[in-house]
């Protein structure tokens, strides 16, 4: 009997072998058992969904924040003859019309979508109708509150993905250690057995550290792009303004290079992606908005220009280059004041212990069921809306919340028929039932803004009904219609005993938290001044073990350990302290905290910064070439 995996992989992606551990992945797959599957960067993590999608009966749901990643499969799929859609921000109504009507129709094989679409009611209605045989979540590791990028919303992917009565789950991610694993196996309920590791380390990587400064920085990188032989390269910064003047830097010096980051237009982004995708001697100077899902082998260089914020960022960076097993060259310029921008990101996300009791108060001032917009409570408490849904979720872990389905708190539609011809499509109940929708929705200049809430209420008929009307009206072509104004359902379990108490264990939560990633930070540096070879260091982190590589600096330079320059010697500024303690004194609620005010001069903004327009004045930032930690110091005299 033929090997029908075989017989797929040879017809339908033109391999006549599976990369080490993907048959292992496919075959738990196809007998029914959910899956994790961690392989390094360009491993073949995607055909391990994209071939069981062929196999399988019903549609594979694909997860994944990264929508260059959907755009450049979908297209090889699509070369392929393979049936595959997305759903991303970039999509207009017509693009999701015909997303949905081929999914219902049976024709996709694969539906790629962004955690962040499960809170649209229309799409999770849609779910509801189809066999989902197979749920694949890319970027798994960032369920795990231990991994290097941490986000809510995944840990209510598992939930999702039960609710859509999904056969089988696949968790995927090219970076995770031990730790992270067993949290992607936990709460994804997969069997260690069915997690397949396949190991990092790449020998056709030559891994350089450079210790540098910033006068020294853009020479040398000019300096190695000169003297190497051509090749696509791609050059990892932090900021993105970084990317725009180095990129300049690069260009007045004769290199082709060229600017990518998040703060770009998708138009721009794109075009750029295109023509490195093409070159054989193109440079992208690019924050870590790219990489993710370019599948182009011939990288020959990744110069790190600074230092990436874990050692998870930059095996998942490196492991871009050289995935033709052709030598590649990784090189990254250790430059100590990177750690200030590094360090102040973290911070920024660390909210004062007092935002965090009024947040704790305030979600406990609510009725037993009740709805929020994490947007207006973030605003409400002066937290970032990140950190204002990851307090909503450790709330969640601990047992005080239970979370509902998100839903849109807003509907408008514009007409594209007269209500005349759209009632005319329809007869009996059903038009009658219309008929009541479209009269409960207010005119504004050309859109019609409806209540749904509300038109439920009058009409007596459940919210989902008039939604699923509305989304049909959608389809069809009759109305295009927008969903706006997400808010979050909960529901309150039990009641702490000591609000305050709560609100100080969840705040000592999040400065422990912070310590984690400042950590993170020391395993960069740890390993560029270790004596000991750089590559066995980046395997242990991942659970590996390795003899010396020969190939890093450390076994390059005579096993000799490095030493990274120390920061720049900044020292405060007398007469501009003294200017922000007058602002201080001028705004006490804002800047009385310690921690608010070193936000303020180290520029990290926040809601309250912004609504008071103290982001806008001369002393915001004033001090960002100064680790945090010391301008805090300062603050707390």
């Amino acid at each position: 009997m033929p090997d029908q995996t075989a017989t797929l992989l040879a017809e339908h992606f033109g391999y006549d072998r599976f990369k080490p551990g993907q048959r292992e992945v496919v075959d738990h797959l196809l007998a029914g058992r959910s899956a994790a599957a961690v392989f390094p960067t360009g491993g073949g993590k995607s055909l391990c969904y994209q071939l069981p999608a062929l196999a399988l009966p019903g549609i594979t749901i694909v997860v994944s924040p990264l929508i260059a990643l959907m755009k450049n499969q979908i297209d090889a799929l699509a070369a392929r003859g393979i049936a595959a859609q997305r759903l991303d921000s970039t999509l207009d109504a017509e693009g999701y019309r015909d997303a949905m009507e081929r999914a219902r129709s049976g024709e996709l094989r694969l539906l790629y979508v962004a955690p962040e679409r499960f809170n649209n009611e229309r799409f999770r209605q849609v779910l509801s109708q189809l066999r989902v045989s197979l749920f694949a979540v890319d970027e798994a590791h960032c369920i795990s509150e231990w991994g290097h990028n941490f986000r809510p919303d995944y840990l209510k992917l598992a939930g999702f993905a039960k609710a859509a009565n999904a056969e089988c789950l696949l968790a995927l991610t090219a970076t995770a250690t031990p730790k992270v694993l067993d949290d992607i196996c936990q709460v994804f309920e997969i069997d260690r057995d069915c997690a397949v590791r396949m190991p990092f380390y790449r020998p056709n990587l030559r891994l350089l550290l450079t210790p540098t400064t910033p006068q020294q920085r853009d020479g040398q990188l000019i300096e190695r792009l000169r003297e190497r032989p051509d090749g696509p390269a791609i050059v990892y910064v932090t900021l993105q303004r970084t990317a725009e003047n180095v990129a300049q830097r690069l260009t007045d010096a004769g290199q082709p290079a060229e600017a990518y980051h998040a703060g770009m237009n998708a138009q721009r982004r794109s075009e750029v992606q295109e023509r490195f995708m093409q070159s054989d001697t193109g440079i992208v100077v690019a924050t870590i908005a790219f990489g993710m899902g370019i599948d182009k082998a011939d990288i020959r260089y990744v110069y790190h220009y600074n230092l990436p914020k874990s050692l998870e960022n930059y095996a998942q960076e490196i492991g871009r280059a050289g995935r033709d097993g052709a030598d590649a060259v990784c090189e990254l310029f250790a430059c100590a004041d990177d750690l200030n921008t590094l360090e102040n990101f973290v911070y920024g996300d660390t909210p004062t212990a007092e935002a965090v009791d009024s947040f704790v108060g305030d979600v406990f001032a609510q009725d037993d069921a009740f709805d929020v917009s994490l947007s207006a409570l973030s605003r409400r408490h002066d937290l970032r809306e990140l950190v204002a849904r990851t307090l909503l979720t450790y709330l969640e872990l601990q047992g005080y919340l239970e979370g509902g389905t998100p839903f849109y708190s807003s509907y408008r539609f514009q007409p594209k028929r007269s209500s005349q011809e759209i009632l005319a499509e329809f007869s009996g109940q059903r038009r009658a039932f219309l008929a009541q929708i479209l009269r409960h929705a207010r005119k504004a200049r050309t859109w019609f803004d409806l209540d749904v809430d509300r038109a439920a209420a009058d009409m007596h008929e459940p919210r989902e009904r008039i939604i699923a009307a509305l989304d049909y009206l959608g389809e069809q072509n009759m109305l295009d219609v927008q969903a706006a104004g997400v808010r979050h359902r909960y529901r309150i379990r039990k009641r702490p005993d000591d609000l305050t108490a709560l609100a100080a264990e969840l705040h000592e939560r999040t400065l422990h938290r912070e310590q984690n990633e400042v950590a993170r930070l020391g395993q960069v540096v740890a390993l560029i001044e270790a004596n000991a070879c750089q590559v066995a260091i980046l395997g242990a982190h991942f659970g590996e073990h390795h003899a010396p590589c020969g190939h890093c600096s450390w076994c390059l330079n005579g096993r000799e350990a490095m030493t990274l320059p120390p920061r720049s010697g900044v020292t405060f500024n007398e007469t501009l302290w003294a200017d922000a303690s007058n602002l201080r004194q001028e705004h006490p609620q804002l800047l009385g905290d310690p921690r608010a005010m070193a936000r303020f001069l180290c520029g990290i903004p926040s809601p309250s910064l912004s609504k008071a327009k103290l982001s806008k004045h001369a002393l915001f930032g004033c001090l960002d070439q100064l680790p945090f930690g010391q301008v805090m110091a300062r603050c707390e005299d």
